[in-house]
Parts: C-alpha cells; structure tokens; sequence
C-alpha cells in the first residue's frame, strides 16, 4: 500500500483534476489524502466549518480519500485584484511559501507519503493560487524527498473542450488566447491515466461541490452541465488525468 497525498488550491479542484485518479488509488488499497491551502472563503471563517469545506468532505468520501487537511489560508481571488488579508488569517498567495511548505512537508513525514500530486508551473488554468500550488508543492518535495506528480492537462486537450463547449452554448468565461500560456505541452506529459471506469465517482465527487455549482464563478455554468451528463458521455469527455514527474 502507497500513501498518496494530493495537494490542491481550493474544495472542488481534487475532483476536477484528479478525482478518477485518487478513486483508482484508493480502489486499489492505497491510502489517499486531500490536502487543500485555501477554504475559499474570501472573507473571516464563521465558527462551524465553512461549507465548501464540508463539501469537501462529502467529495473525498466518494473518492475514498482517508483524510482530509485545510493547510489554513483564505483564497486569494481570481483577477487583477489581490484583495487585503481577512482579519483571522492570510490569503495563499501572501502567505510566505516556505511557512506554507514547512506545512505541507509536516503532513508528508506524518503520513510518510510515497507520492505528492501538485500542479504544473501554470497552475493549469493559470490561477494565482493554483500557481503558488505549484511552488510550494516543489519546496516541500526539496524538504521531504518525495516524488512529485504535476496534475496538468494537454494544451490542445483543453482548447477542443473549450471549443466543444462553445458549440454547445455552454457560457464560458475564459479566452481561448490565455491557452497559449495554460496547462502544459502534449510532449511535457509523463503519466496518462485512463479512469474512465471511475467516470461517475469523479462525476459525483463534483457534484457534492453545491455551493461552486450554484454559484456565479466563472466555470459554474460549465460545472453544471457536467454534473448532469449521463455518466457514459462524462467519461468519455473526462475518463483521462494527465501528469508531468519531474526529475
């Protein structure tokens, strides 16, 4: 048995990038872990659990993940603006990347992990905090040793679900140009996955993130859609997980 940590930005990210992945992992007795750096809220944390991390929760049951972590920051936000720090606590993308690696390296030796899951150095879609994913994901492998992989996707993989999307009618906020500098090159990628028989754990892993798919973020129209396929098309559409290992 493997212990698998997977290091993301935000709740519904583990199940959009690597969800058929950690369910494969963890179908096959290997221990899984979710850790996430933000909680998405871009205010103070009310005193219960803030829902998107519930949601999380609910998502890394029906993956099979055995824990899951908050590293303790806000989310920085997604735009020009950086907005200040709420009162109890720093956004991802101000908070000191070595601090936030020495955090994430104590999970690995805690749970003496043999595989990281990160990002590519665009962060896939190029997201501020998806990026500093990508940072301290690669200072915690210089503390640990670990080996790394970077969830990523092949530039041209995206631009044909974009335009699938357009086609459709699906209201997508995002400009094809910005794919030019997203996600990473076909010949980058060293790891394919083909997790297709886990198209609807995935499928239902997104779907328990309610507040993102009733919300007005950009990709929440998109998010909806996908919950709604039957689980054969989400599978055909979304039945591969791409990664980069670097040495």
């Amino acid at each position: 048995m493997a212990v698998i940590v997977a290091f993301h930005a935000h709740p519904d990210d583990e199940a959009i990038l690597t969800g058929g992945t950690l369910a494969r992992a963890a179908a096959e007795g290997h221990r899984v872990v979710i850790v996430v750096a933000a909680d998405g809220l871009m205010g103070p944390r009310p005193p219960h659990e803030p829902p998107r991390l519930r949601e999380l929760r609910t998502s890394a049951a029906v993956l099979g993940a055995a824990r899951v972590v908050h590293l303790g920051y806000a989310d920085s936000g997604h735009g020009a603006l950086l907005y200040p720090d709420p009162p109890d606590r720093p956004r991802f993308m101000r908070a000191d990347p070595r601090e936030a690696a020495g955090r994430l390296a104590a999970i690995l030796r805690e749970e003496r992990a043999d595989l990281l899951l990160s990002y590519d150095p665009n962060g896939g879609y190029g997201h501020r905090d998806h990026v500093r994913v990508h940072e301290v994901g690669a200072l915690s492998a210089e503390l640990t040793g670990v080996r790394v992989l970077e969830a990523t996707m092949p530039r041209d993989t995206a631009a044909r679900l974009l335009s699938l999307a357009r086609r459709l009618r699906i209201p997508v906020r995002y400009d094809p140009a910005a794919l030019d500098s997203a996600f990473s090159q076909r010949a980058e990628i060293t790891h394919v996955h083909d997790v297709r028989r886990f198209a609807r754990r995935k499928q239902v892993a997104l779907a328990a993130h309610r507040s993102q798919l009733n919300g007005t973020g950009r990709l929440a129209p998109v998010a909806r859609v996908l919950t709604r396929l039957p689980a054969p098309v989400f599978g055909l559409l979304f039945g591969r997980e791409w990664f980069i290992e670097r040495h």
